[in-house]
């Protein structure tokens, strides 16, 4: 295998066109180093510094699809099998550090991006489309969940103080999020996306709340059911099947964990207005949310990103800024926040390393190499923007202080 150092002056000893076209971008990296393996073995390296990252083409499908369609054209050249990675997350990390040298003037081509918009719009949140979205990535089956969750089957980010287990840090999560919400015993408490019912069984073993939970996926509300009923908690704790937007009552306390992602741009407005409307007077809710940077917020929001595309679709993460407004413009007050992207990025390292291990009884499950590397590269590249700030994850505490 030869070795080059490539320089703008040595393109020639590249025949390839789209190599050569994308050359100039790579020589211009500053934070970090780049190692690109050609399909012929030949070795090239761009960059300097300690961050380095091994991409291994296949074949050069990968670059030509980057360079006309984008980054969601290099993400489904991975799952097809056309480039390698030892490493997704460091290569994640690298792109991340050095987006200005990485951006091409076509940021995917413009039929490319408006398919990808029109796909993204037909998965609407609205009452049927929201079941079908959660459905979607839910529903693949408690097994599926239960080989690389911790014992308590929480799929959101746990919330380390050190070196302790997932699980403990995710209990550590539930019971800060209790503590800040104010739970007592005797609260009537709704969870606006229950999951597999996790913080349910806290709130109802340990602070003695009575609480429904709210899910779109049948899985987890046979699961959330089944979890009740074996700690003998199914007098305090119940879920069941039901869209936010139906939900009846008044509550002491509302407790939401990354359900507001899935929301969609559109309906931000009717999940505040029933949160206030279900919330009693003086009541409170805590929200776990995944959140984008402020200066990305608009460009993400009116284009479709791999998560929006293979994961989760109808997604959307909201900025702080665009959050907070929608708080102010629904009457509902902010009154404590705390942000804990770190914790974020070490949860997925710890779920990819579960998955990866976990494979070989994944598989025979009916799942293909495309889906394991979909789901590698889903993981990675949420790791690799926790760690860069690009995304962050943050506990945010509203009150409803008007009769």
């Amino acid at each position: 295998m030869s070795e080059t150092s490539l320089s703008l002056t040595s393109l020639k000893q590249v025949s390839n066109p789209w190599i050569q076209a994308i050359a100039q971008n790579l020589h211009a990296l500053e934070n970090g180093r780049l190692s690109l393996t050609l399909p012929n073995g030949q070795a090239l390296h761009f960059g300097t510094g300690d961050l380095h990252a091994n991409l291994i083409l296949k074949n050069y499908k990968p670059i030509s699809k980057f360079i006309l369609h984008g980054d969601l054209a290099l993400a489904e050249s991975y799952m097809d099998g056309d480039w390698e990675c030892p490493d997704l997350s460091a290569l994640f990390e690298l792109a991340l550090a050095n987006e200005k040298a990485l951006s091409l003037d076509n940021k995917g081509g413009w039929v490319f991006r408006t398919l990808n918009r029109l796909r993204h719009l037909l998965n609407s949140n609205s009452k049927k489309g929201s079941k079908r979205n959660i459905s979607y990535h839910y529903d693949l089956g408690n097994a599926f969940y239960r080989h690389w969750l911790d014992d308590t089957m929480t799929y959101s980010s746990a919330l380390f103080k050190g070196e302790e287990s997932l699980e403990e840090a995710q209990c550590h999560k539930y019971r800060t999020i209790a503590d800040m919400a104010g739970l007592h015993a005797g609260d009537k408490v709704l969870e606006i996306g229950c999951g597999w019912g996790g913080f349910s069984q806290i709130a109802a073993q340990e602070y003695n709340c009575e609480i429904d939970g709210l899910t779109l996926s049948k899985e987890q509300l046979a699961f959330a059911e089944q979890r009740y009923r074996k700690h003998n908690i199914d007098h305090l704790a119940r879920a069941s099947l039901t869209d936010y937007r139906d939900a009846k009552g008044q509550y002491d306390k509302i407790v939401s964990i990354e359900m507001f992602e899935a929301v969609g741009y559109e309906n931000w407005d009717t999940y505040f207005r029933t949160i206030k409307n279900l919330l009693k007077p003086g009541g409170s809710a805590v929200l776990q949310i995944i959140l984008i940077e402020d200066k990305r917020f608009e460009d993400y929001r009116k284009n479709v990103d791999f998560i929006q595309r293979y994961i989760f679709p109808g997604g959307l993460l909201p900025s702080v800024e665009a959050f907070t407004q929608k708080l102010e413009q629904n009457d509902l007050k902010l009154t404590d926040s705390h942000l804990f992207g770190a914790s974020y990025a070490k949860t997925c390292a710890i779920w990819q390393k579960n998955f990866q291990h976990a494979w070989s009884d994944i598989k025979p499950m009916g799942f293909d190499d495309r889906f394991k590397r979909m789901w590698e590269y889903y993981l990675s590249y949420c790791e690799a923007g926790f760690k860069a700030g690009t995304i962050d994850v943050g506990l945010f505490k509203i009150v409803n202080d008007h009769a």
